[in-house]
């Protein structure tokens, strides 16, 4: 089974979010899981493909700018946004795309 998000045919959009977690990561992984189930079931979500070291690196795909915005909006989202900026990061970034072209491989 792949591990690349299992995309459309173009146009779509991504979320390029780029993180370093701080030291303190109390209660982090529980809200991430958390993101992930509610993520998944928004509206225009697509999918996640995501890895995390030193830097970590994660890109939702969703089928419009509505949907993104919703997502962004969506208040136990805003809440894990908080809670991120205020503990658990050090730095982000967060990036938003148009996907024109989808070239994929795979053995």
């Amino acid at each position: 089974m792949s591990k690349f998000a299992q995309t459309p045919e173009p146009p779509y959009y991504a979320v390029i979010f780029t993180t370093v977690k701080s030291e303190n990561l109390e209660g982090y992984a529980e809200m991430n899981a958390r993101m992930f189930e509610l993520a998944q079931q928004q509206k225009g979500y697509l999918g996640i493909e995501s890895t995390h070291g030193a830097i970590g690196l994660s890109v939702t795909y969703w089928e419009t700018l509505e949907d993104i915005a919703r997502w962004r909006n969506h208040a136990e989202h805003k809440l894990a946004q908080a809670k991120g900026y205020a503990t658990w990061y050090q730095a982000f970034a967060t990036r938003v795309c148009r996907v024109e072209r989808d070239n994929f491989y795979e053995k």
